[in-house]
């Protein structure tokens, strides 16, 4: 069972996770939720290691049963003219200003964040299989992403984005060799094996980290 919060005594804890990052076209998704502190789901987990039609379920829950949840993207356009790791950030920022209820603390899966005003916040290395905010706003940003992408295949339906959502399958790649980019694709990135690399662990000043969490930190 996940746990249900990280600071006990703050009430409204958001829990912040992306999808599509790695991902050679189509949007950045972000979901900041906050769950009732005695919310409980056996299924609940981190939305890659969850079936399809399970994640379809738990969206259901989280969005009936949440205090507060929120969604936002950012474009291929956006993630190329800003680079990808600030485009995960501004997601994540606008989904918390969606939301109806202010956070007191912020859960945000992953080892770097932008600090979103002047609300505390720690980052979670795995937090989406740890905390249940996190691995809920994992589901909204997964499912929500999904099916984007599956409109976006309608429009495209060379590329495969049904199946592989605009991640670097071989299909996805074979078929860029075949017909091309599509207004979706993410131009900085490394469409083909023959394009250059790109540095994604450059450093980029004003990313900091306030508090790091490992998985081995969390056990009691």
């Amino acid at each position: 069972m996940l746990r249900s919060y990280h600071q006990k005594d703050i009430a409204f804890e958001a829990g912040c996770d992306e999808a599509g990052r790695g991902c050679l076209a189509g949007p950045v998704f972000a979901a900041a939720v906050i769950l009732p502190p005695k919310f409980r789901n056996k299924l609940l987990n981190d939305s890659k290691q969850l079936k399809a039609s399970d994640r379809d379920k738990l969206r259901e829950v989280v969005e009936k049963e949440a205090i507060a949840y929120a969604v936002a993207s950012v474009d291929n356009l956006e993630i190329d003219r800003i680079n990808i790791l600030k485009a995960s950030f501004r997601a994540m920022h606008l989904a918390l200003d969606q939301l109806k209820q202010q956070p007191g603390y912020i859960l945000v899966d992953g080892n770097r964040f932008v600090p979103y005003g002047k609300v505390p916040h720690a980052c979670i290395v795995k937090g989406d299989g740890i905390y249940a905010s996190i691995a809920a706003a994992s589901i909204l940003a997964k499912t929500y992403r999904d099916e984007y992408m599956h409109k976006l295949h309608q429009e495209y339906p060379h590329f495969g984005w049904l199946e592989n959502k605009g991640y670097p399958t071989l299909l996805h790649r074979d078929a860029i060799r075949a017909h091309g980019e599509t207004p979706y694709h993410r131009k900085t990135f490394r469409l083909l094996p023959d394009q250059p690399e790109l540095d994604f662990n450059a450093p980029v000043a004003e990313y900091t980290v306030v508090k790091v969490v490992s998985p081995e930190e969390t056990q009691d």
